[in-house]
């Protein structure tokens, strides 16, 4: 399976804070500018907001809109301490003050244990010296092996050509040591970028203040190096179960047992040749 390498720069990666999420979208327009991503469609799905309802080849960024009863009738959430940003959730009965919506910006999850590399038969992705995975699209020939390989269902091919393509965290940014377009552009810092560590201490304490403050249903997300997929590049502070936000409840790196396939595989044709030389040995001494 593939893993982050230990040696070059120091790994990074986002933590998306979705408690303090407007839905804005300012980072799926920030995405689309500085990658030249075409545009995806303006067709709202009918259930929300949501104009472009998934992740895919033209959406590496995606801000769902999920509307819900509020828990034990609250009005809104704590903010963060160092948060000045008003609560984006409605306080008034006039406004709905008896629901709230979840709002959430995806993105590629820069596994740690990345089937896509595994499965890549052209070299295509490869991981960056920051930890994170990137496609070279001059590269991609197309074959989509990517796509059901990932076990978020972030990848895509475009129709046009077939190629896959995803979020790259902003590679040429970071080479420039400046943080992704994304994150930039968050006007309630949703989205934070740094150090993978660092980041991973700041959410422990975020959703500790969270369960202080009251909200016993914040929990984290794709934080874990212990998980099925090794932890993910792109973690996220949540407010319900992920199902809730079109993830995955237990991600589990799809490559994970094809070394005991091929095992199995090797040890079923040696049987086999065996079984053939033995069946031919038999007749040889039959003739005699």
């Amino acid at each position: 399976m593939s893993e982050v390498p230990t040696d070059g720069a120091e790994r990074v990666g986002f933590f998306t804070d979705t408690s303090v999420c407007i839905g804005c979208k300012a980072c799926e327009v920030a995405c689309k500018e500085w990658n030249a991503i075409p545009e995806d469609g303006l067709s709202l799905t009918g259930m929300s907001y949501d104009n472009t309802e998934a992740l895919g080849a033209s959406t590496w960024r995606h801000v769902a809109f999920i509307e819900q009863p509020r828990p034990d009738g609250r009005t809104e959430l704590p903010l963060a301490a160092e948060q000045s940003t008003p609560s984006p959730s409605p306080s008034s009965e006039e406004e709905g003050g008896d629901m709230r919506w979840l709002m959430s910006s995806d993105v590629c999850k820069h596994c740690t244990h990345a089937a896509c590399l595994d499965v890549c038969p052209t070299g295509s992705l490869f991981r960056t010296e920051f930890g994170t995975v990137v496609v070279q699209e001059d590269i991609c020939n197309g074959c989509g092996y990517c796509v059901p390989a990932c076990p978020y269902g972030v990848i895509e091919q475009r129709p046009a050509d077939g190629r896959a393509f995803k979020c790259t965290m902003c590679y040429d940014r970071l080479g420039a040591g400046q943080e992704p377009a994304c994150a930039k552009a968050c006007p309630t810092e949703s989205i934070q970028f740094g150090p993978l560590d660092e980041l991973r201490e700041r959410a422990a304490l975020r959703v500790d203040e969270l369960h202080e403050a009251g909200v016993p249903e914040a929990r984290l997300y794709g934080h874990d190096p212990e998980d099925g997929v090794g932890g993910d590049g792109a973690f996220f502070l949540l407010l319900d179960d992920p199902e809730v936000y079109g993830l995955p409840p237990h991600p589990v790196v799809t490559t994970r047992d094809l070394p005991a396939m091929w095992k199995h595989a090797g040890a079923a044709a040696v049987s086999l040749l065996g079984g053939v030389a033995l069946s031919f040995a038999l007749s040889g001494r039959g003739r005699r």
